[in-house]
This record gives structure tokens, C-alpha cells and sequence, in this order.
């Protein structure tokens, strides 16, 4: 039964949409609209600040790297602190226990780096001194407060919902679509942002490290700090490679279950993994270069995700592709019809992906 502290996380339905391609291809074909009902149970617990900063620094709570930047100004910070040393009410934080038992913030992280910048007197490599607060505690430090103002800082409380996703069991969506909720406050976060929040481990950091490679920079460009799609387009090449198969829309939740199941990928699989895109981003721009994934002016990640698939198998099955039958073998490939089909409409449909990646993986196959 789930159990919910405000009407903010009633059990509700969530209807997804599927960014599709980075391309103009898809611009005008319908969201994908996909109800999915959860079962997640919250409970409250009050956390003492002193307690609470450790467990910060230990990261046995931890934010997220790829979470919003500290944007709160120094005024901010203070102000809020200052609530804590007054004896004032402030708002909780939402968290989320990961499989590891620790605690993920998933909404109150400037709260959260406030107090441990004012407890490690660092905030943006400058000593953290109270501003525009009450004169007792004006230009102090953690350090400079007296006695007694400092022990009701650290027994000051702090309220956490914490919530946990009972179904569906093989994801996170429930947490994910929470997170999706709560911090969409200054600009919208995206997918993969938040596939990186909540999925942190081994792959999260494997991702981002591929994400430099330098085949892959010189086809996909510049790298896209804020919305992360370079890397989401690596995990869809992961995610198709091993589970096309069993790929069911949206293509978000797709990701999301492949991503929380690798996300703590053991050192032999990380290395092939890693060896795997490699090798295949390698060949594909010795063969095509930047126009890789092109067949018109725009990268689009339908061509992108079957291409690789196809190319990945063909090297698995043989070394030997040399760049002249791999170029002959894509200029068909994206001139079929049927191709051209799978990649051009519909293409987060079952029937499209496992179309194209069959179709792509027949032509390299024959290369």
C-alpha cells in the first residue's frame, strides 16, 4: 500500500514522452503519451544538522553530480541559516534510499550544500561569513558563532521524506518521475541528467568517460553539457546492442531500466564495453568521418543506434571490415526504403527499432 506525505506524490499516472531522434524527421509526429501507475511508499524522518553534515561528507547522503549547480548566493545561504539558528521552521528535503542503502537527495540540495559549505567554511573557495543576517550572528563563520549558537545550529532538525519505489520493480521510473517533478524549478532537466542522478555507479562514470572519446567528438561535435544527449545516445547504442530484443516503448523507460541494471557494472564487463565502442566508433569514422549518422544535414539517432548495432556485430563476428566495403554498405543502407522507413517515422515503435537494426545488421553483415 503506498503511503505518501502530501498530495504531491499521491499515486497518480505518468505519461512519458519520447524525445525521439536529433533530428527534423520526427518534429512533427505526436509525443508518445505511456500511463504508468506506482506503488511508492514514503515515511518521514527528522535528521539533526550536525548528523546530517556528516552523513553529507561521508556522501552516505549524496547529491547527484549532474544536479543543478549551487545557485544560491551568499545572501541565500545565510539567510537560510540563519532560519535554523533562530529556531524557524524550514522545508524539508526529499530523499531516496538506493541499493546501497544510501540516501539520494532528490530535492533540497541548495539547503543541503548551504550547510555544508557553512560547516566546511567554503563556499565558492571563499570563507563563508553570514550576511545580511541577524546582528548576533552577522560576519560570523561556523567557527566565530558562540557556544550556545552553534549547538542549537547543530541540533537544529531537518524534516527528509524519504521515498521508495515498491513497483514496477526492475526500474526507477517512480523516483525518476519525482525527481522529473520536484526540480524543474530555473530550466527543465533532461533525460539523461536525470538517468545520471539517480543512477550513479560504474556505468554513469563509463559513460561520461566515453563521451570523450575523440572519434566520437569529431562525428558528434561539440559536447552537449546540458542536456547530456551525446551520452544518452552511447547508452541507447548499449541498450540496443544487448536488449533490442526485448525494447518495448517509450524509448525513456527503455533506457532507464537498462541503465539502473548496469549500473554497477563489474570491471569485465566495463572493459568490454568499453573496447566495444571503441572499436566501433573507430571504424565507422575512419570509413565515413564526420558525416557518420547523416543522411541528411542533421545527426539523427535512429541511423545512429541501428549503424552502430550492425557495425558492433559485424566486428564481433569478424575483424576484417576495411572503409570501402563499410562505406559501400552504408550508402545502401540509408537508400533503402525500408530503412529509410524505420528511421524516419515512428522510429521509438518496437516494429521500427527492430527493423532498422535487423536491416542494418544484415548490410554490414554481407560487408
Amino acid at each position: 500500500m503506498s503511503t505518501t506525505p502530501d498530495d504531491a506524490l499521491q499515486d497518480y499516472a505518468v505519461t512519458e514522452a519520447d524525445d525521439g531522434v536529433l533530428d527534423e524527421a520526427e518534429e512533427g509526429e505526436p509525443d508518445e503519451q505511456v500511463p504508468v501507475r506506482y506503488d511508492i511508499t514514503s515515511f518521514g524522518a527528522d535528521f539533526i544538522v550536525d548528523g546530517l553534515v556528516k552523513r553529507l561528507r561521508e556522501s552516505d547522503v549524496y547529491i547527484p553530480p549532474f544536479q543543478r549547480n549551487f545557485v544560491w548566493s551568499t545572501r541565500d545561504a545565510s539567510r537560510f541559516i540563519e532560519s535554523l539558528l533562530l529556531g524557524l521552521p524550514v522545508p524539508g528535503i526529499f530523499l531516496s534510499k538506493d541499493e546501497n542503502s544510501r540516501l539520494l537527495v532528490v530535492d533540497g540540495q541548495q539547503r543541503l550544500k548551504s550547510l555544508l559549505s557553512y560547516y566546511n567554511d567554503d563556499l565558492r573557495d571563499k570563507h563563508f561569513k553570514l550576511q545580511d543576517v541577524d546582528l548576533a550572528f552577522n560576519g560570523k563563520r561556523y567557527s566565530e558563532l558562540d557556544a550556545a549558537d552553534r549547538r542549537n545550529l547543530d541540533n537544529s532538525v531537518i524534516h527528509a521524506t524519504i521515498v521508495q519505489q515498491n513497483e514496477p520493480t526492475d526500474d526507477d521510473s517512480g523516483i525518476y518521475s519525482i525527481f522529473e517533478r520536484l526540480n524543474n524549478g530555473g530550466r527543465r532537466l533532461y533525460p539523461q541528467e536525470i538517468r545520471a542522478s539517480i543512477f550513479t555507479g560504474a556505468f554513469s562514470k563509463l559513460l561520461s568517460e566515453l563521451n570523450e572519446n575523440e572519434k566520437w567528438r569529431a562525428i558528434y561535435g561539440e559536447k552537449e553539457s546540458a542536456r547530456l544527449k551525446d551520452v544518452e545516445m552511447i547508452l541507447r547504442f548499449f541498450a540496443l546492442r544487448y536488449k533490442n530484443d526485448s525494447y518495448e516503448k517509450p524509448m525513456k523507460s527503455f533506457l532507464n531500466r537498462f541503465m539502473k541494471a548496469n549500473r554497477d557494472l563489474s570491471e569485465e564487463r566495463r572493459n568490454n564495453f568499453r573496447r566495444e565502442f571503441e572499436a566501433t566508433i573507430s571504424t565507422i569514422e575512419s570509413a565515413l568521418g564526420t558525416r557518420a549518422f547523416r543522411p541528411a544535414k542533421a545527426f539523427n539517432a535512429a541511423v545512429f543506434d541501428s549503424v552502430m548495432v550492425g557495425v558492433a556485430i559485424r566486428l564481433q563476428q569478424r575483424d576484417e571490415l576495411s572503409d570501402g566495403s563499410l562505406k559501400l554498405a552504408y550508402e545502401a543502407l540509408v537508400k533503402d526504403a525500408a530503412f529509410v522507413a524505420a528511421y524516419q517515422r515512428a522510429t521509438s515503435d518496437p516494429e521500427s527499432v527492430k527493423e532498422r537494426i535487423r536491416l542494418a545488421t544484415n548490410a554490414f553483415a554481407a560487408a
